[in-house]
């Protein structure tokens, strides 16, 4: 056990440092250093292979790397003779307590107690930014989420990919990106149309006409309700028998709105906020669908040709069209893909690649957060953004498509509905008065967003190890719980004797020392959910050391007899606590201080 002394001081020292995993990638990478001066390597090898990390078996230490694995073959060595010199460079390290050689070649480092005591340090230093990164060295990321049409309320269709994009978006930049947070408003297509009709329906129901049920085809809630009544107050009865291309398009506009507004307040429930919400309709109306058409013309990526016959039986009315065809087959797609329709309007893909040409503008890399139910059009979009960005597609803007499955609502087992405002759908607002933002973000980052999900209502509101927001939630609060009953009983936390902590309370360091590395991996990979992942292996590994108190008093937290080590135990519980709450900050849900 190192002593007080030389544990306090390596905190100290060690409070501007780098997180622990990053830090020892650089005592790896200076130990290769080492043996290239010293010519056991050859100068000028690619290292963006080795790895630093935590071995999958955590007896066999606290550190793996494979470096001699990965540069063996290149050097013209053997990887367990690379390995050998490389062990010898490592144990200089002055926090390295052994290093040994695992199977082919793998090095697993075991660390002194005052590496993970530094880390503890670094921990209480750092505060709400550990884990924070430089890794994406400020470069512009558009993260495009939600982009429901606007013909109604949020509904849990919806909220899914609106977690997933918003704690997205808070993970980027918390691992050294900037972030636009953007909607894309569907304002343009036959959708709003029906909008315009429905809420011209209910306008009239607002002057005193009995309308009846609401005819087919329309949209029935009567969230419209108010919007008609808007609308009576502001024409009057001016448009109550004229005929529809007069009354169209000022109604849609003011019902689009009307939408918007409810959207952004139901998005708002979740605590989501975008930055920028740009509209398809004003998008056409400026011109830059024609622009982006005719760059592509002009870089011979869009042509007029005639699209395949459909395979199989064709139908008695099919004859060949000439369209403007994107050649999509050029950049991996299966076929060409039309940009107009044979009147002339534009096609959703149309729409939607000049929609991403204008978002490369002023961004270094795009991601979209998609349902699952556009997985078809992934591959087309995909090959539009690679030649939009650089004509050959070889030095194209990196563009990546997360999609995104829908929830199943359940309670206590069973499919559940309700009849609600909406007409026919559960509504996003309905479903967070019920149990509650944090529940609701959460649990939609229980699973990867590829994976289908039941949302129980009964289950996620469950007081219980099975239930990960109550289970995280409950780490957190126990932390807190604890630490006011230390200071009611006499005690604070501090650092002073935290050399007293042994083997279990150092096992909980390690693992948070896990949270900067994941913060990387999770924003590298795009994945959110491995951040919930983490605190839920986190809250686990507290929960544990937790109930061993229970059956030993001398494992508690608080030991009244020993005032130092009450201390030092306190200081843990306050960093592992820390932590917890830097990881539910970014997926957007408070730690809870009581339950």
């Amino acid at each position: 056990m190192t002593d007080t002394t030389t544990a306090t001081a390596t905190a100290s020292a060690n409070t501007a440092a780098l997180p622990l995993f990053a830090d020892f990638a650089g005592v790896i990478d200076r130990a290769l250093d080492a043996l290239v001066a010293a010519g056991h390597l050859p100068q000028g090898l690619a290292r963006s292979g080795v790895t630093c990390e935590p071995p999958r078996e955590a007896s066999h230490g606290d550190i793996s790397t494979n470096a001699a694995m990965v540069l063996a073959k290149p050097a013209g060595t053997n990887p367990r003779a690379l390995a050998a010199l490389l062990v010898a460079e490592l144990e200089r390290e002055p926090r390295v307590a052994s290093a040994e050689i695992a199977g082919p070649g793998f090095i697993n480092l075991r660390l002194a107690d005052a590496a993970w005591l530094a880390e503890l340090a670094l921990i209480a230093a750092s505060g709400g930014n550990y884990g924070r990164s430089t890794m994406g060295g400020g470069t512009m990321v558009n993260v495009e989420y939600v982009s429901a049409n606007p013909t109604g309320p949020m509904h849990m269709g919806h909220c899914r990919g609106a977690v997933v994009g918003d704690a997205l978006a808070s993970l980027l930049e918390y691992a050294g990106h900037r972030v636009t947070r953007e909607y894309y408003v569907n304002d343009a297509g036959a959708q709003v149309d029906v909008l315009a009709r429905s809420v011209h329906l209910r306008y009239h129901e607002a002057l005193g006409e009995d309308v009846g049920a609401v005819p087919e085809g329309l949209y029935p809630g009567d969230y419209l309700v108010p919007v008609g009544q808007a609308l009576a107050a502001e024409f009057g009865d001016t448009y109550v028998n004229a005929p529809e291309a007069e009354w169209l398009v000022p109604l849609r506009t003011r019902a689009v709105a009307a939408m918007m507004d409810m959207i952004r307040a139901d998005l708002a429930t979740l605590g989501i906020h975008h930055d920028l919400f740009s509209s398809e309709a004003e998008l056409q109306a400026s011109g830059k669908v024609d622009a982006a058409e005719k760059w592509l013309r002009d870089h011979d990526l869009v042509y007029d040709g005639e699209l395949e016959a459909p395979k199989g039986k064709l139908p008695d009315d099919w004859e060949p069209v000439a369209l403007p065809l994107f050649r999509s087959t050029k950049f991996g797609d299966d076929q060409d893909r039309p940009i107009k329709k044979s009147n002339g309007a534009w096609t959703y893909f149309g729409a939607d690649l000049a929609y991403h040409f204008q978002k490369a503008q002023s961004a270094d890399a795009l991601v979209d957060i998609w349902g699952a139910d556009h997985a078809g059009t992934v591959k087309r979009i995909k090959a539009a953004v690679a030649a939009l960005t650089s004509a050959d597609g070889a030095t194209a803007k990196p563009f990546e498509v997360k999609l995104v499955q829908m929830v199943a609502l359940m309670k206590g087992g069973q499919p559940f509905k309700m009849s609600k405002r909406a007409g026919n759908f559960v509504t996003l607002a309905d479903v967070v008065d019920m149990v509650g933002k944090d529940v609701v973000r959460f649990t939609m980052l229980t699973r990867k967003p590829d994976a289908q999900m039941d949302f129980d209502f009964d289950k996620v509101v469950e007081a219980s190890k099975d239930n990960p927001v109550f289970y995280v939630q409950y780490a957190h609060a126990r932390i807190c719980s604890t630490l006011r009953k230390g200071v009611a009983e006499g005690f604070a936390p501090a650092p002073d004797h935290v050399a007293l902590l042994g083997e279990e309370e150092l096992a909980l360091v390690k693992l948070a020392a896990q949270f900067p590395r994941v913060v990387e991996s999770a924003a590298n990979a795009r994945e959110p959910h491995r951040v919930a992942f983490f605190l839920y292996d986190l809250s686990a590994g507290f929960h544990a050391y937790w109930n061993v108190g229970n059956d030993r008093p001398d494992k508690r937290f608080i030991v009244g007899q020993d005032a130092a080590l009450t201390s030092a135990r306190l200081f843990l519980g306050v960093q592992i606590g820390q932590v917890v709450k830097n990881g539910l900050a970014l997926l957007g849900v408070e730690a809870a201080e009581e339950l």
